[in-house]
């Protein structure tokens, strides 16, 4: 049995396309570091890896299968979600933000209470290690606000046609599933044809995403990330929205 491999600084990732698991035992985990080095977190995402761990432990890099995709056409849209959506469409008071704030969209991911899980794996370092890939243009927040209060949103990764959904949080009822309305919906105008979720949930199984084989899934990633004809401009508002209705 291959032992799952240590990344220092320089080491490059193994590539999940051509090689297996290395311990079934713990499958999906692809690598393991110390810490989240410089321009790692932008190669893992190039190969279908990223970073899932709690604080106290090291780094592990995970290519889970299945994997957890949403085709943007495909999101549940329920005629309760649509009534929600109609009602903030029509709230002079409400508005959807992309990229405003990062920083708080994070943090609010972060310090959400989630039924599935204890605690949070959104430590300081992956705070700062997205925030950086957020300043090189390949990690967006979109958030929902009302009354000039930040009621839900979410965080994602995009190269070239590719995105891949990070975290989303909620203080009100479905505003999270605003944002990820919102988001599904810029994917369709954008050719933009798979949003990676990573791992399976109910939550993500009731708004229309579906597991696929890791092969299907990095095919599909090679194909969007050199998608080098979509014009992709990260800038919305909540008239997106209206695609729902």
């Amino acid at each position: 049995m291959a032992q799952i491999r240590w990344l220092g600084l320089d080491d490059a990732f193994p590539n999940p396309f051509y090689e297996e698991d290395p311990d079934p035992s713990v499958p999906g985990l692809i690598a393991v570091s110390e810490k989240i080095y410089p321009g790692q977190l932008s190669a893992a995402y190039q190969l279908g890896i990223f970073p899932w761990y709690s604080d106290n432990q090291p780094v592990l890099w995970w290519s889970p299968d299945p994997r957890m995709v949403l085709m943007p056409q495909n999101f549940k849209c329920s005629d309760s979600l649509k009534k929600s959506i109609r009602h903030f469409c029509n709230d002079s008071h409400s508005q959807i933000v992309v990229d405003s704030d990062f920083g708080a969209v994070v943090r609010a991911c972060a310090t959400s209470k989630r039924k599935e899980q204890d605690g949070t794996w959104i430590t300081h370092e992956i705070m700062e290690a997205y925030t950086q890939l957020h300043e090189q243009g390949h990690a967006h927040s979109i958030a929902v606000i009302e009354q000039n209060q930040l009621i839900g949103g979410l965080y994602c990764v995009s190269f070239g046609g590719m995105v891949f959904g990070e975290s989303m949080f909620s203080r009100q009822t479905d505003a999270s599933k605003l944002a990820l309305a919102a988001l599904c919906a810029w994917c369709q105008q954008h050719q933009v044809a798979m949003i990676d979720c990573q791992q399976e949930t109910q939550h993500l199984s009731s708004l229309g995403a579906a597991p696929i084989s890791r092969e299907a899934f990095l095919r599909q990633m090679q194909i969007s990330l050199n998608q080098t004809n979509i014009d992709i401009t990260w800038d919305f508002g909540k008239d997106i929205l209206n695609h729902w209705l």
